[in-house]
């Protein structure tokens, strides 16, 4: 009997220890700031506070919201990340959510919203704010109406009739997209969408209305005592982020190309070649951290600049080699922005293909761009001139014409491919190859001269 009876006060004891524990701990609510434009940095942002607040088992994660939007590729893993998040995710609209951060917001379990606040308005734009052409309409239309599906709809019995109302309605959710969606009693064709704070209410796209955090936690979420924590990011967040700017990784595939152009037209291995490792490794570095960028497309990118190298300096000419390297190193470039596991794309959205190539080609296309200019700066009047001139390879002599040189027999100085250094007569001019590919030291004659430019062809062919 004594037994029972001490079994008895244990769990007596037990119970109200428990019931004191849960009284005396605060529930804890993890605060997400995105008040900027919707980038991969916003997204790593995100990521790392989601993470965070489950490794603080946090009972809910608050997003504070006032962007007008961005990044279409960013928002989609926002979203996605928001849509499996094991813990539930709500966003109070402190004013505005535009494009993307419509998207983002449609994604959360429930939405408040400020007095005054929008939402809406997510056609897919370019740079400049025009529309873009209808494919990408499309995918941000099919996006936005799953993530409203995703959060399901009620069953109402109405006189013996079923019927099924959505929590969302994604036919609203796509008139935010599409112009051209009717919905009746609310917007016609010929408008996109935007929702005030009271129409949002009405049309279910907005659980409550409030005007700080802390009204949202305590009235909505009925968390009257509460811990909260905001997600602060490290300086490291914020370079990764910055490194991460589609503009920045354009630069830096501009850098990449500029400096091996300019490295192959200099003797010796210099400041263009220092530039383009550099380039390199913060193109890459972040991309390969992050996951994006995979071993083997690291290495398909140096194998084409091995490639080219070969094509330029071993093997005359341009061929299969240099065709090869150009292939590889842009797609090792372009790869490396995509989500693939093992060269599997069936995960990879139309929209990060066309921002991965549009990064790319944008970069490429400026790089080449800024190679012709400083080319042809290169050799004229100005600054650029004296710094091309300024080596130790002799002193070179220019004349208006070098008329009296047509004819002459002289020596490579510098390779050229085409252009370079010549040596005629115990001087060093400017030289243009006419016979393609041409070795160091190998006997030149002059053919021609134009522009202060001598132009020349090897003794064999000449």
């Amino acid at each position: 009997m004594k037994g029972i009876f001490n079994t008895f006060l244990i769990i007596v004891s037990l119970t109200f220890h428990v019931q004191w524990l849960t009284a005396t701990t605060k529930p804890l609510v993890y605060q997400i700031d995105i008040q900027q434009e919707i980038d991969n940095t916003t997204w790593l942002y995100l990521k790392n506070g989601l993470a965070e607040a489950e490794r603080l088992q946090a009972q809910a994660v608050l997003i504070h919201m006032n962007t007008y939007g961005g990044l279409l590729e960013a928002a989609d893993s926002m979203r996605t990340a928001i849509l499996y998040s094991p813990i539930p995710v709500s966003v109070f609209i402190d004013n505005n959510a535009a494009s993307a951060g419509a998207l983002i917001s449609i994604a959360c379990q429930r939405i408040y919203m400020r007095k005054g606040a929008n939402i809406g308005a997510a056609t897919v734009v370019d740079q400049t704010g025009k529309a873009m052409p209808d494919k990408y309409q499309s995918y941000m239309r099919s996006m936005i109406r799953s993530t409203a599906e995703a959060h399901g709809k009620d069953t109402l019995i109405s006189q013996q009739d079923t019927i099924f109302r959505w929590h969302r309605d994604p036919l609203i959710a796509e008139a935010m997209v599409d112009d051209r969606v009717v919905v009746p009693n609310l917007i016609d064709s010929g408008k996109v969408l935007t929702f005030t704070a009271q129409e949002a209410m009405k049309w279910h796209y907005c659980e409550g209305l409030a005007e700080s955090v802390d009204q949202v936690i305590t009235e909505y979420m009925d968390y009257a005592n509460y811990d909260l924590v905001a997600y602060q990011p490290s300086f490291y967040d914020r370079v990764k982020g910055f490194l991460l700017s589609p503009m920045l990784q354009s630069l830096l595939i501009m850098l990449i190309i500029g400096g091996i152009y300019f490295e192959m037209q200099t003797p010796g291995i210099g400041f263009p070649l220092a530039t383009s490792v550099v380039a390199a490794v913060l193109y890459f570095a972040p991309l390969y951290i992050d996951g994006l960028a995979q071993s083997m497309e690291i290495l398909a990118f140096l194998l084409g600049l091995l490639l080219l190298l070969v094509e330029i300096f071993v093997i005359p000419g341009f061929g299969i080699a240099g065709i090869s390297g150009i292939v590889l190193i842009v797609g090792g470039l372009t790869l490396s922005l995509l989500g693939n596991q093992d060269f599997d794309f069936q995960q990879v959205s139309a929209a990060d293909s066309g921002r991965a190539a549009l990064t790319v080609l944008l970069g490429l296309g400026i790089g080449f761009a800024l190679i012709l200019w400083l080319s042809h700066k290169i050799g004229s009047k100005g600054p650029l001139r004296r710094m091309a001139l300024n080596t130790d390879l002799g002193e070179a002599i220019s004349s208006p014409t070098h008329q009296e040189l047509i004819g002459k027999e002289g020596i490579a100085q510098t390779v050229l491919r085409p252009s370079g250094k010549v040596w005629i007569e115990g001087k060093v001019y400017d030289g243009i190859s006419e016979s393609g590919f041409v070795e160091k030291g190998e006997p030149i004659v002059v053919v021609k001269s134009e522009n202060a430019q001598l132009y020349v062809m090897t003794k064999s062919h000449g």
